[in-house]
């Protein structure tokens, strides 16, 4: 892999729909392999990739032709993650739907994303990532903090265990009111 030229992420298009739905079934079943059915258990369907396409945001690594690895990146907050947790500022992205394919997982694509994401969101520009990850074996918080995500809160969401995390991209916003660095 060291002839390779580095990974980038690229907007993904259309087109991408279909490889976009093999690689998230591909490490769905990956997931529920390793760790039995639970939430991660599901891909989604090729509807739901097609409707998110056609939002900005949905982000690509490619290996040649194959794509290896895919994120989006939000304005828009997800519905599980309570702002609460998190240092305010003016501009949060969401990282949302990370995915490496599984064969390609422990050889460095999930930082490389990481690395482009944080410099997508500088450029976007936005004041943090913020992420939730599963809060189980299947989950990815040890990978995030192994990127530089700082952990906010854990919390059940709809019966869920997630983490939330968060990376500071520039000098967060004073807190109006509440201390939103303290959990409810």
């Amino acid at each position: 892999m060291a002839d390779r030229p580095p990974l980038t992420l690229t907007a993904a298009t259309l087109d991408d729909a279909p490889a976009l739905m093999a690689l998230r079934t591909t490490v769905a079943d990956r997931l529920t392999r390793d760790h039995g059915r639970g939430h991660w258990s599901s891909p989604g369907t090729e509807a739901g990739v097609q409707r998110a396409l056609q939002a900005p945001g949905v982000f690509v690594a490619r290996d040649g032709a194959d794509i290896v690895a895919a994120l989006r990146l939000v304005t828009k907050r997800p519905w599980a993650i309570d702002p609460q947790y998190f240092t305010p500022v003016e501009r949060p992205l969401y990282l949302l739907d990370m995915v490496v394919r599984p064969d390609r997982q422990r050889h460095g694509i999930g930082r490389a994303c990481v690395a482009d994401a944080v410099r997508l969101a500088r450029a976007w520009p936005a004041d943090a990532i913020r992420l939730d990850a599963y809060d189980t074996a299947a989950g990815a918080g040890p990978f995030y903090a192994k990127c530089g995500f700082r952990e906010r809160g854990r919390v059940i969401y709809r019966g869920t265990p997630l983490v939330y995390f968060e990376m500071l991209l520039r000098e967060s916003t004073p807190s109006r009111g509440r201390n939103a660095h303290q959990p409810p």
